[in-house]
């Protein structure tokens, strides 16, 4: 395959369902734009060309079914998405960690990673025996990841059954960064960043009320979701408009400290699927639309949103993370019961990071130094790092 075509993946769609309508077009500049990203600027190898031919097939296969689901189903998009909550902040703060946790609480609902990378039902499914499909793709998905590149079971923990970011519901919309997670896109990011977001929102809570259909009909049920992902903190307007009574969790940390190993995670993903991946810029880049987008969140929440956020830091969520939530559940009016609390704690029992190799990198390696991180990020650092560290 010399080039991915955007016109054949689509007609490959339709045949491979015998359906017409992708729902709200909204998506097909998107994707037409990264398309013609991937085919020049991501200088993709054979195997990159591949994968970014799947992932985007699936993506419009997702895109058929569901809406002959919701045409099947119009009770769909009745369900209410009410009061969710939204773990936010640089990535490598504690946002998994924190997630996880919670969401071992099963008062809450929270998007698995199989649901996320494939919310639509597969042939097969059978909710009244609890039968899915999609678990056994995912977790052959996932154990392919990590064969491709292990150096990811030391940075990011992956599980196919487990908590993951809403950011790949996004992705059904092409309103989503994940492709920039696996080729390097400076340009298409930001000409991503520079569009209206507010179709990919819509339906990401198109697709989280079908995810809690589905969840109701496997007779589980819950009170709330709770969504995590650092994408957020780019476009808060839009999530706030999308749920109006969000409540948000910020996680902090210095980014002198997680900036470089995020770069490394980034270029993890990358360079199996690159003819040429560079660490210094693929570090860079992410470095760059971090600090964009906390900027825009300290914009908002300065614009008079404040009182919707909570502040948690890093250090406290690892040395006394049940305080912490408990915290956060009175900033939310949630009770933490006894039950809940013994389901975190079981779940981190079960979860210790030392079970984890040990992630390696230094500044240098990805093209970073103490002050130009200082420098980049010294509004935020003033506002959230330096003033902690001065008590």
């Amino acid at each position: 395959m010399d080039k991915l075509d955007g016109d054949a993946l689509l007609d490959a769609a339709r045949r491979g369902t015998g359906l017409e309508d992708f729902g709200d077009p909204s998506f097909r500049e998107p994707m037409r734009r990264l398309i013609e990203a991937l085919n020049g600027e991501a200088r993709l190898n054979d195997a990159g060309r591949a994968y970014f031919a799947e992932r985007i097939g699936n993506v419009l296969l997702s895109r058929l079914r569901a809406e002959d689901w919701f045409r099947r189903h119009p009770e769909i998009l009745e369900e209410e998405i009410g009061a969710p909550l939204a773990i936010v902040g640089l990535p490598r703060t504690g946002t998994t960690m924190m997630h996880r946790t919670i969401s071992a609480d099963h008062r809450m609902y929270s998007p698995l990673w199989y649901e996320v990378r494939y919310p639509v039902p597969m042939p097969g499914t059978d909710f009244a025996t609890g039968t899915d499909p999609r678990i056994a793709v995912a977790e052959a998905e996932v154990r392919a990841l990590l064969e491709t590149s292990p150096d990811l079971a030391s940075i990011h923990p992956m599980d196919a059954r487990g908590p993951d970011e809403d950011i790949m519901l996004l992705e059904q919309s092409f309103f989503s960064t994940v492709p920039e997670s696996f080729a390097h896109l400076p340009q298409f990011g930001a000409w991503l960043e520079r569009q209206d977001q507010r179709p990919g929102y819509r339906y990401l809570k198109r697709l989280l009320q079908f995810l809690q259909w589905q969840k109701k009909r496997f007779g589980v049920r819950a009170e709330r979701w709770v969504l995590k992902t650092p994408h957020h903190i780019h476009f808060p307007e839009a999530l706030f408009e999308t749920f109006p009574d969000v409540k948000v969790l910020q996680t902090h940390r210095d980014p002198l400290q997680l900036i470089p190993s995020y770069g490394s995670m980034m270029y993890a993903l990358i360079h199996p699927l690159s003819e040429a991946a560079d660490k210094v810029a693929i570090a860079g880049h992410w470095c760059d639309k971090w600090a964009t987008g906390m900027k825009a969140t300290m914009r908002f929440r300065d614009a008079g949103h404040d009182d919707r956020f909570l502040d948690m830091w890093y250090e406290d969520t690892v040395s006394r993370p049940l305080e912490e939530i408990q915290r956060l559940y009175d900033f939310v009016g949630v009770d933490l019961t006894p039950e809940a609390r013994a389901e975190m704690e079981r779940w981190r029992d079960m979860n210790r990071r030392e079970a984890r190799p040990t992630h390696q990198y230094t500044l240098e390696e990805y093209g970073f130094t103490q002050a130009g991180l200082e420098a980049i990020f010294r509004e935020y650092r003033e506002r959230y790092i330096v003033p902690r560290r001065a008590r």
